[in-house]
Order: C-alpha cells, then structure tokens, then sequence
C-alpha cells in the first residue's frame, strides 16, 4: 500500500494540548490523525466523539486497554484491511 506525507500548520500550543489530551487516552497524534482519517472516510461523515471527564469514562478507559493490548501483541500498526484479514480467519 503507498503512503503519503500529510502535513499541516498548526499554533504550538494547540498541538502540545492535543498531544497532552492523547497521552492520556493512550495515543499518540500520527496514529490519532490517521484513525481519524480512516474512519472519516469510512463513515463519509465525523463518526465519533472523545471526551477526557473529571471521574473517568470507561469508553475512554476501554480505548486505553485495547492501545495497550495493540502494543503487546505487535499489531498496533496493522491496517485496517490486515485487520479485516484476521477476523475473517477466526471466522472461519
């Protein structure tokens, strides 16, 4: 699959928050843009909403855990076609 450089201007204070809020939800902000790309492609639309609460949130403490899961097993940087791919295997 071929890749391309996406690139942007943004302030400095708004990109060091963003990092700051995705740290805290276990991503980092290249793997956050291109979920956001995929899935706004896929739903032709915004599909989702994330929000850091006061009491914790347990979408967000799920999303966390899946991150890590994805880290352990090496599959964080799978696409979504290999990962498509692997659950029509287990299927089977």
């Amino acid at each position: 699959m071929a890749s391309t450089l996406v690139q942007f201007r943004t302030e400095d204070t708004e990109k060091m928050k963003s990092i700051q809020i995705l740290e805290r939800l276990g991503l980092t902000l290249p793997s956050y843009l291109r979920m956001c790309m995929s899935r706004l492609n896929q739903e032709n639309g915004i599909p989702f909403s994330m929000k850091i609460g006061d009491d914790g949130d347990p979408g967000i403490d799920a999303l966390k855990r899946a991150s890590r899961i994805a880290k352990e097993y090496g599959t964080s940087d799978m696409t979504l076609d290999e990962i498509n791919a692997e659950i029509a295997e287990a299927r089977k």
